[in-house]
């Protein structure tokens, strides 16, 4: 069975590009969304089993976001992106509850592979 993932991330080609792996890797994207906002609402309707949350964005950030989402479904599957150098963000995110973390650039087998392992 595909996994269904909503993508978060402010970057619309950030969103595509990892839109365009997940799809060709098997996975279902259940949605986007641009801020922290927008993530907890679509998380909310689409009631993805995973989310690519990036960490810095407009309106409400992704650890901000991952906080509000675990509050609503403690079970929920956040993987942070974030660029080198968001060491302190990426603790804290992994303290409340994040399942890991990919930095940014990427590679496609390690996105691959840690959205597998959940």
């Amino acid at each position: 069975m595909m996994k269904r993932v909503l993508i978060v991330d402010d970057a619309a080609f950030m969103r595509l590009a990892l839109r365009t792996m997940l799809e060709k890797n098997g996975f279902e994207v259940a949605g986007e969304a641009a801020d922290g906002v927008d993530a907890i609402n679509k998380y909310t309707t689409l009631n993805p089993e995973i989310v690519t949350m990036d960490i810095t964005m407009p309106k409400m950030d992704g650890v901000e976001a991952l906080t509000e989402i675990k509050k609503r479904d403690p079970k929920a599957k956040v993987i942070m992106i974030s660029a080198l150098g968001q060491e302190s963000w990426v603790k804290k995110a992994i303290i409340l509850g994040a399942k890991g973390f990919i930095v940014k650039p990427y590679k496609e087998d390690h996105v691959i592979q840690a959205l597998n392992k959940l």
